[in-house]
């Protein structure tokens, strides 16, 4: 079929090919850059509330719940993950 095409069409279209590629590429790193952001920030307010105002183990529970509810479709809200959150917050204090 590129035999009736212009001469070009296949480099072309490799061309496109690699750029949707790239592109991909960097979408996901992008999405996932934002994610470590989130959880980071997410077990940054949680290290900030227990020290603050001395929350417990069941507060996490109770907002594991909460957040699993508000958002269905999202994995990651666990009870286990969000102590992962804050324990990778107090791991890296700092934004």
């Amino acid at each position: 079929m590129s035999d009736l095409l212009d001469p070009g069409y296949d480099q072309f279209l490799r061309e496109l090919k690699d750029r949707i590629r790239t592109a991909q590429v960097r979408a996901a790193l992008a999405v996932n850059r934002e994610l470590v952001l989130l959880y980071w920030q997410i077990g940054r307010v949680i290290l900030e509330r227990q020290h603050q105002q001395s929350w417990g183990t069941k507060v996490i529970d109770r907002l594991a719940k909460d957040l699993q509810r508000e958002f269905p479709d999202m994995k990651g809200f666990s009870t286990r993950n969000l102590k992962y959150m804050r324990t990778f917050a107090g791991a890296y204090p700092k934004s």
